[in-house]
């Protein structure tokens, strides 16, 4: 019973170690963690612009910023206005170089 036990765990970890592996942080490959810093803060500056503006869709937009200045933004907006504005509040926001809009517009049912 111990053997079939101590054999099904080793299998068990075997078969997690790949997933294991694709786990690692995304933000790994920054070489400079002045560099890692800044992008978070930009992420966060548009984040509380977007918050600010109260509209309920903007909530379902994700920001994040690479370490070249660049903003991705993904997600789900209601109106193609309010893509646009997430857009514009991105674009304006200090230490972004270009903003990549992947918003989607998902009317409500």
């Amino acid at each position: 019973m111990k053997i079939k036990l101590a054999t099904t765990c080793l299998v068990i970890g075997i078969l997690l170690t790949p997933v294991v592996g694709y786990t690692e942080d995304s933000d790994a490959d920054r070489s400079d963690p002045k560099a890692f810093v800044k992008d978070s803060a930009i992420t966060a500056k548009i984040k509380a612009k977007l918050a600010a503006e109260k509209i309920a869709s903007l909530a379902q937009i994700k920001v994040d910023t690479d370490n070249n200045g660049v903003v991705w933004l993904s997600g789900f907006a209601r109106t193609q206005e309010d893509a646009n504005k997430a857009h514009s509040i991105a674009h304006a926001t200090e230490g972004v170089k270009s903003v990549k809009n992947h918003i989607k517009i998902k009317k409500d049912d």
